[in-house]
């Protein structure tokens, strides 16, 4: 192993050990299909957003994750930015009724919505993972 794929990890004994460094790509696009962030085989998520206490198939422990309101703040954050200029765009060339525009993109913000929150969670979760934040800076079952 490198230097370059070394760092310091902080023990319970706090004493510094180096551990391998975590991919963080993979990690994320395993995290963005809901699939565990280690093995990428079990699912992350019991139900629509309640993250799962261990992967089924690989023992890794998710307690540790602190997604918190972060991916409920990532959605709003590109819902708004992608619908947005589109009202806007709509708006300006069609001027349609307010009742049609209004029921259309409710229907569209909020589907929108559903579908990324799930996946923003999920890679949230991958990254804390990754990065070794809060409790997973310990080695998981494949490191170990």
């Amino acid at each position: 192993m490198t230097d370059a794929a070394l760092h310091l990890a902080p023990d319970n004994d706090a004493q510094a050990t180096p551990v391998a460094e975590r991919p963080i790509w993979p990690a994320l696009r395993r995290g963005w299909a809901r699939r565990c962030p280690c093995c990428g085989a079990g699912p992350l998520l019991k139900g629509y957003l309640k993250v799962r206490e261990s992967c089924p198939v690989c023992s890794e422990d998710f307690t540790a994750q602190r997604a918190d309101d972060g991916p409920a703040y990532l959605t709003i954050l590109i819902v708004g930015h992608l619908m947005a200029p589109i009202l806007m765009f709509v708006f300006v060339k069609y001027r349609p009724e307010p009742i049609t525009l209004i029921t259309m993109f409710s229907i569209f913000t909020v589907a929108l919505s559903l579908y990324l929150l799930p996946r923003l969670k999920g890679a949230l979760v991958a990254l804390q993972w990754a990065n070794r934040m809060h409790g997973f800076a310990r080695p998981g079952p494949k490191e170990a």
